[in-house]
């Protein structure tokens, strides 16, 4: 635990460094700065509050995040950045306290070129595919909440909109990062290629991501499908063949009726029948309703522009199940993310591992993935699902936790050189010893 003194010490430092308004001790201030979605989890929720910051600093571009650091650093105060608070896992709770680093001030757009785009680490996801759409181009990928920032979705996040084409945000998205790093002098370290790879999904704890440029792709003409089917397995089939498009969809998602009739509700999402939404070139309008139609769906609706895609990504991955529990009153839901064929091949085996299991449903990268839901009886219950889901081919990643677990062993070498004090981010990075855990070939 950090002294009054010294965090009263570090305060006035960074009034003179930010301004007055650019650090708060306000226990309001603080309180909303050490919480994100965690509550996503009831397990997460039954332990809240994990943390509490001691005080916020606001920093307004990327070299003020990096005196940051530094200032923290001298004065021997923990260091937790975080973006919009969107993440679902924890990991932006100050777990040990100290200094959170709230970066969403720091959102200036750099440079636009060609196939690249360059933003401090707290401009938005939606303000990079704007910028990038005015030069003819489009994000490889951004995250179903699209108004998370940068560094938060390079830092906490893994996939989204763009996935089906390009994977995880840790293959090929990222050029280069400007990462701020512990040190008496405010260090700014520029790491490109695989370097820049080793400081994504690493939550924090060896690098605060000042400023990121990440990949950019010749702009397409992108539609939003919805359409609708009388099972849900019908739907299953759909995302089976849509996902095969030439040009690749953007986003292909599908929900049991349950889930769908809990979203916001939309004419094109009938009650009563499964629901399936994706991002669609144009030129494969066609095929897809084709492909909807030999699986029994009907296509409800196809919208144009930026901010009806965009609202077809704010219905997918975590999102559904966000609004199940928003809108089942007296109910609490949890989920388990999964991955593979299974879902598709033994859908009834695969949501019989929990009573009254559901799965919503991503066409993925590889192999299909999403969220397998049900009412909540217990941590114990959750967890004893995992070995079930595997035996039948399914890969699993719990949401219930607040550390790294990928690339585990690479970041601990690299935080070993970056940050031997372990300042950053602590209490995130090494598995509790009552966590469960999975064979690497069982996880997403």
């Amino acid at each position: 635990m950090t002294s009054t003194e010294t965090i009263e010490a570090l305060r006035a430092e960074l009034a003179a460094l930010l301004g007055e308004r650019g650090v708060s001790t306000d226990p309001k201030t603080r309180e909303r700065a050490s919480v994100d979605e965690a509550t996503m989890s009831p397990i997460l929720s039954e332990q809240l509050p994990l943390g509490l910051a001691d005080l916020v600093a606001h920093p307004a571009n990327a070299e003020e995040i990096a005196a940051v650091v530094a200032a923290a650093t001298r004065h021997r105060v923990p260091v937790t950045a975080r973006g919009k608070g969107t993440g679902n896992y924890g990991q932006g709770i100050p777990l040990r306290g100290g200094l959170v680093l709230d970066t969403t001030r720091a959102r200036a757009v750099v440079e636009v070129g060609d196939g690249v785009i360059t933003a401090e680490a707290g401009a938005s996801m939606a303000l990079l595919e704007r910028t990038a759409a005015a030069s003819g181009q489009q994000l490889w990928m951004y995250p179903s909440t699209a108004q998370s920032t940068v560094g938060g979705f390079l830092s906490g996040g893994s996939s989204g909109t763009g996935t089906i084409a390009h994977g995880s945000n840790w293959e090929g998205f990222v050029v280069a990062l400007d990462v701020a790093l512990p040190g008496p002098e405010p260090v700014l370290a520029h790491v490109e290629g695989e370097d820049a790879r080793t400081f994504v999904h690493t939550y924090g704890t060896a690098g605060v991501i000042a400023r990121a440029t990440v990949r950019l792709e010749p702009a397409q003409d992108w539609r939003a499908v919805y359409a609708s089917f009388p099972t849900f397995e019908e739907a299953l089939g759909a995302v089976r063949t849509l996902r095969a498009l030439d040009p690749l969809p953007r986003l292909v998602s599908a929900d049991r009726a349950t889930v769908a009739e809990r979203l916001p509700a939309d004419p094109a999402i009938p009650a009563g029948r499964a629901s399936l939404r994706a991002i669609i070139d144009a030129v494969a309008l066609e095929e897809a309703s084709s492909l909807i139609s030999a699986a029994g769906g009907v296509v409800e609706d196809v919208r144009e522009g930026t901010q009806q895609t965009i609202k077809v990504s704010t219905l997918s991955y975590n999102h559904p199940i966000w609004w199940l529990k928003k809108n089942s009153p007296g109910r609490e839901y949890f989920h388990v993310e999964v991955g593979g064929e299974a879902l598709i091949d033994r859908i009834h085996e695969v949501e019989a591992v929990y009573p009254g299991g559901m799965l919503h449903i991503e066409a993925g990268h590889r192999f299909p993935i999403g969220m397998l839901t049900a009412e909540y009886t217990g941590a114990a219950d959750v967890y004893a699902g995992y070995a079930k889901l595997v035996e039948l081919g399914v890969r699993v990643h719990s949401p219930h936790q607040f550390y790294v677990d990928h690339g585990v062993e690479e970041l601990l070498a690299l935080k070993q050189r970056t940050d031997p004090d372990g300042l950053l981010n602590p209490g995130h990075l090494g598995v509790p010893e009552l966590a469960v855990t999975l064979p690497a070939q069982a996880k997403i």
